[in-house]
């Protein structure tokens, strides 16, 4: 697969618009949500990696209709469907990798049930090491998908002081993501954290250790970590990296034009013209940072699409007593499309 990887690679540019097909001009993250009544693409209640925290139908949520939307693009071209053997056969003796928070678990776990739904029959293995690293293999496929957790991408080190968020450091992770083919990697929705959810004590910055400091410029500075391991790490002909763009929440009503609002009892996604939300600051950071690297990462741009699915969170049906969550995504769901995208980028070199 390295020299067919290697080859795709030259086809990637950065965060710009996409050629699809012969002759087309496709920009696949500008579009609208259709319904399309061969959606879902798999019951996830036969799925054995599902998770309660992402697992609406099992735990009440009434309604279904959230999962008949497909996202079309703008253009002329639609995203192929996703053919879990042909991704298989590609992917076959290799490791893919999702690194991030619960968001890219999210990923993680959609993916796991789409593969699942194409060979449900096939020998699996699993291993956990109760930490940070989790792995599932198709052993007919000989193929390994692996979620490794880390909420900032850069390291936490406890010292004499107490934890210390390494702005500058990724020396944890970095040996560990190098063992996979596919790189998947996400961050930001920590990077907001405060009091007891915040996992750090102190953070450092080269010679500074600050105990606090604004939070967007610490998220940039460790992607700028992170980019630079990329560029001196990597191997470009036999691996590929991408980076799943920021997802959004639904907690401001005002976003779609309801005052007061959450995302509990939506049902229908929002029409361009009616969501006025506007762009996430962040987004534009990660496609500066990507826009300087020297080795080609994709960009899956998911942010405005999923902006516009304010009824694709589980809400109050997430099975682990949240509050109303909208924040992370129901499976079957909005994450298959993030999927979507994935395969379209390894089968289809978009």
């Amino acid at each position: 697969m390295g020299t067919m990887i290697g080859v795709m690679l030259l086809l990637v540019v950065f965060v710009m618009p996409l050629a699809w097909g012969v002759g087309a001009r496709c920009d696949l993250y500008n579009g609208s949500w259709v319904e399309d009544e061969s959606y879902p693409l798999y019951d996830s209640r036969s799925c054995p990696f599902g998770r309660k925290e992402f697992d609406c139908l099992r735990y009440g949520r009434p309604d279904t209709k959230y999962l008949k939307f497909r996202w079309e693009p703008a253009g002329t071209c639609n995203l192929p469907r996703f053919d879990g053997v042909k991704l298989m056969r590609t992917l076959r003796g290799k490791k893919v990798m999702f690194v991030g928070d619960s968001l890219t678990l999210n990923q993680y776990i959609s993916f796991l049930c789409l593969l699942h739904a194409a060979v449900p029959n096939a020998t699996l293995s699993s291993s956990s090491d109760n930490r940070s690293l989790s792995a599932v293999t198709f052993e007919d496929y000989n193929l390994t998908v692996m979620y490794y957790k880390s909420h900032y991408l850069v390291d936490i080190v406890k010292e004499n002081i107490g934890r210390v968020l390494k702005l500058d450091s990724v020396q944890i992770g970095g040996s560990i993501w190098l063992t996979a083919d596919v790189l998947v990697f996400n961050t930001w929705r920590w990077w907001l954290s405060t009091g007891s959810r915040q996992e750090w004590d102190y953070m450092q910055d080269g010679d500074r250790t600050v105990k606090d400091m604004n939070r967007t410029v610490a998220f940039s500075r460790a992607l700028a970590t992170w980019a630079n391991w990329v560029d001196s790490s990597i191997n470009s002909s036999t691996t590929r990296v991408f980076f799943q763009g920021i997802s959004p929440d639904h907690y401001r009503g005002t976003e779609w034009g309801e005052k007061g609002s959450t995302c509990e009892g939506e049902t229908d996604p929002s029409s361009p013209s009616a969501y006025h939300g506007g762009p996430i600051p962040q987004v534009a950071i990660v496609k500066q940072q990507l826009s300087k690297m020297s080795k080609p990462v994709y960009l899956f741009d998911i942010s405005y699409l999923s902006q516009l699915r304010k009824d694709a969170h589980p809400s109050k049906y997430n099975g682990v007593k949240f509050r109303v969550d909208c924040t992370h995504w129901c499976v079957g769901g909005l994450p298959d499309t993030w999927n979507l995208l994935l395969y379209a980028a390894l089968v289809h070199s978009i």
